[in-house]
């Protein structure tokens, strides 16, 4: 399998060489698995012979003018970027300019894309995305909403497929995405790199997005945000919300969908989950104070929504990891 991973200056360093770490774990294995399957040959390719990664390295890149054949999938790693705003400077710039057009060049030849991090943003960049569900790192979100409203970002989910398209959320998604390669390939032998490189499974990145981060994206969605804050322990309808902050609760309702992708309500319930977590890690707060202090007048309603969007439990929580499979009924 012939893979193309396209690098431009400032690559995230880790994401890099995770990639290429898990596809040279994978070739080394291929012998313990028979049939083997045909190895991965990763091509790191770049405007030039050579690329500057984001902590200084010099990486050697083929020159993306000298590829002779078209590889069987694109990879985009992340830039190692942290402002939405330099993100879409480095999409736009006439010097990356050549990576959305090797995206649309490949899919157009029928080839496999995929993409990590703010790597997503330049899949994006080439229109291939567009009616397409697609996710990229929690705090990236709104800046990829407004400048590409046709993808349905689902920035949930650390991990998404549609199609021939494949994205991952934050930077150490960068793993999840590689094995999904190998996965696809050869589903036995991704198993056998899970275990040898001890991968586990992250299903979800919601436990990662702070809704005040989040909210900074737009004056009216931050506005909301405090409000709720004050409000968390009895809050009124929303309307009244809406009302204080000086907009139609319509215009509530469209402006946290657009800039955050959920609804007033999901979005307070997210606030809540985030003053939950922090309670229980920093007090010694029962879980029915908790719940109360957070809105919650029945703690299973909090043990529930914990489950559902976190994946885990209150003890778990507290604890500060993810929730053991005996301790799910928890």
């Amino acid at each position: 399998m012939q893979i193309a991973v396209a690098v431009v200056e400032g690559t995230f360093d880790s994401g890099l060489c995770a990639v290429l770490d898990v596809f040279g774990t994978a070739n080394s294995l291929i012998g313990q698995r028979e049939p083997g399957p045909v190895p991965f040959t990763v091509t790191t390719v770049g405007a030039g012979s050579q690329v500057r990664t984001g902590n200084g390295l010099l990486l050697a890149t083929e020159p993306v003018a000298g590829l002779t054949q078209r590889p069987d999938l694109l990879l985009l790693p992340a830039v190692g970027l942290k402002s939405p705003d330099q993100i879409i400077e480095a999409v736009r710039s006439d010097a990356n300019a050549w990576v959305p057009a090797l995206a649309g060049e490949v899919h157009a030849a029928g080839a496999d894309l995929a993409a990590a991090c703010t790597g997503a943003f330049f899949l994006a960049e080439s229109g291939v995305l567009d009616g397409r569900r697609a996710t990229t790192s929690w705090w990236a979100g709104p800046a990829f909403r407004a400048r590409y409203p046709e993808v349905r970002l689902d920035d949930s989910r650390t991990l998404v497929h549609d199609g021939a398209f494949t994205t991952a959320a934050a930077a150490f998604a960068h793993i999840d995405l590689a094995l999904a390669v190998v996965h696809r390939h050869s589903p036995a032998l991704a198993d056998l790199v899970a275990r040898y490189l001890l991968i586990g499974d992250r299903p979800s990145q919601a436990a990662f997005a702070a809704p005040t981060l989040l909210a900074q994206a737009d004056p009216l969605v931050a506005a909301f945000e405090r409000w709720a804050r004050t409000h968390l322990a009895d809050p009124p309808p929303l309307g009244a919300a809406a009302r204080t902050l000086g907009v139609s609760e319509r215009t509530l309702q469209r402006t946290t969908q657009s800039v955050i992708g959920m609804s007033p309500l999901d979005f307070l319930q997210e606030i809540r989950l985030d003053e939950a977590t922090f309670l229980l890690r920093t007090t010694t707060m029962g879980p029915d104070a908790i719940a109360a202090r957070v809105g919650y007048r029945n703690t299973s309603t909090l043990r529930t929504l914990v489950r559902r969007r976190r994946g885990t439990t209150l003890r778990a929580l507290r604890q500060g990891g993810a929730a053991p499979e005996r301790e799910q009924q928890d």
